[in-house]
């Protein structure tokens, strides 16, 4: 039991513990939340202190930097002020300049003009002299085209006056004619080791017109070259193209064995194909080409060039073809020779076999003929036993008839 003394009356009353407990939890209840209330309150003014105390601070501090700001820009537009008043003095004096300027260029412009003008007129001075010559010499050039041109046309009248008297064999024959005399015209100095002569050989139903061939000191060819020469006259009925040869070419070339086939034609004359220079329609047929007339040389020395840069790998091709032909033949004679040996080996076994056989059977035979005359010698032996023991006696023995032969034979001695 407690004792509690009110502060109003000063009486005094008891209370159990329970009761104590919760009179005093209702005291410190109300303190603590008194209490509470007391520092909240403290802690809102403390609050509202300091917002005015940072929002003075603010206030200051803002006042300062505008205070700053208005003293840089007070001091901008004094720069400001001095750089405009600068541009001003520059401005002038870059005008001042440039009327300078502008007046020495126009007297130097004045001055090239006046140059130019001269240069001009001297220019076209030159002109009208450099034409009046130019026309006297193309009236010049032009009497001297006109007499060409009158040459040529009565060359070219010439020239159809001649095709229309050839035939088309003849106009053929005229082209190989030009061809072999160029080429003969540089046999001794440029080709003097070529064989160049007509294909003669028609054993396969055709022939080429000629055939080209150069060998080195060693034999080995360097080119072949199958030549056909096309020529057509102008008033031929029936064109030909060049194509129409290709397939007859390359089948004469292949029957002469000939590395390249080349045909000299004058057909189809309008074509820039042809007219170009040197054709290579390897495409259809291979290593095959077409030239002009002109270009007969020239296409022989171009080939046999480039086939004399590879006789050197054609020649270290026909070296290792060559060992391995030397090989192919140590190794054909080996084999041969292991197969000779064999066969011949084969051949004594099989007649050493016969032989013993042979001489198995003729041991057999000679057993059989020994057993033969060792039973004939036994038989002989029996047959002379017998032949001793036979008698007169034993003869007659048993046969009256015979004793009585005997007898007579016997008493006939004596007589």
């Amino acid at each position: 039991m407690n004792n509690i003394i009110c502060p109003n009356c000063n009486q005094a009353f008891k209370i159990d513990e329970s009761g104590y407990a919760e009179l005093l939890k209702q005291v410190r209840t109300e303190q603590f939340n008194e209490e509470i209330e007391n520092r909240l309150k403290l802690a809102e003014q403390e609050k509202v202190n300091a917002i005015q105390l940072t929002a003075a601070q603010v206030e200051n501090k803002m006042k300062d930097q505008i205070a700053e700001k208005e003293r840089q820009l007070a001091s901008m537009q004094s720069e400001i002020t001095r750089v405009s008043n600068e541009l001003t003095l520059k401005t002038e004096q870059a005008k001042l300049e440039q009327q300078l300027s502008v007046s020495e260029a126009v007297k130097a412009m004045e001055k090239e003009r006046d140059g130019l003008q001269n240069a001009l007129n001297q220019k076209q001075l030159e002109a009208q002299l450099l034409e009046k010559s130019l026309q006297e010499q193309f009236q010049a050039t032009l009497k001297t085209k006109d007499e060409i041109i009158k040459l040529k046309d009565e060359e070219i009248a010439m020239r159809k006056d001649l095709k229309l008297k050839l035939s088309t064999k003849m106009i053929g024959e005229t082209l190989e004619q030009h061809c072999e005399n160029e080429f003969n015209k540089l046999r001794a100095t440029a080709f003097p080791n070529a064989y160049f002569e007509k294909d003669n050989n028609s054993s396969s139903g055709s022939k080429g017109d000629f055939i080209y061939r150069e060998s080195d000191e060693q034999g080995n060819e360097i080119i072949s070259i199958m030549f056909e020469m096309k020529n057509e006259g102008d008033e031929t009925a029936t064109k030909k193209r060049n194509e129409d040869f290709f397939k007859e070419l390359d089948k004469d070339r292949t029957e002469k064995k000939c590395e390249f086939a080349v045909l000299v034609s004058m057909l189809e004359a309008e074509s820039e194909l042809y007219n170009s220079g040197i054709v290579d329609v390897s495409y259809k047929y291979p290593k095959m080409y077409v030239v002009r007339p002109q270009f007969f040389i020239p296409i022989i020395t171009l080939l046999r060039n480039a086939a004399l840069n590879s006789m050197k790998y054609k020649a270290e091709l026909a070296l290792m073809r060559n060992q391995n032909i030397d090989i192919t033949n140590f190794e054909d004679k080996i084999n041969a020779f292991k197969e000779g040996f064999a066969r011949n080996y084969d051949l004594a076994s099989r007649k050493f076999q016969t032989a013993i056989e042979e001489i198995d059977k003729t041991i057999l035979h000679l057993q059989k003929t020994k057993e033969a005359l060792l039973s004939s010698e036994n038989n002989l032996r029996l047959a002379n036993n017998k032949a001793e023991d036979l008698s007169i006696k034993r003869l007659v023995h048993g046969n009256p008839t015979m004793k009585a032969k005997f007898d007579d034979l016997g008493d006939r001695k004596k007589e």
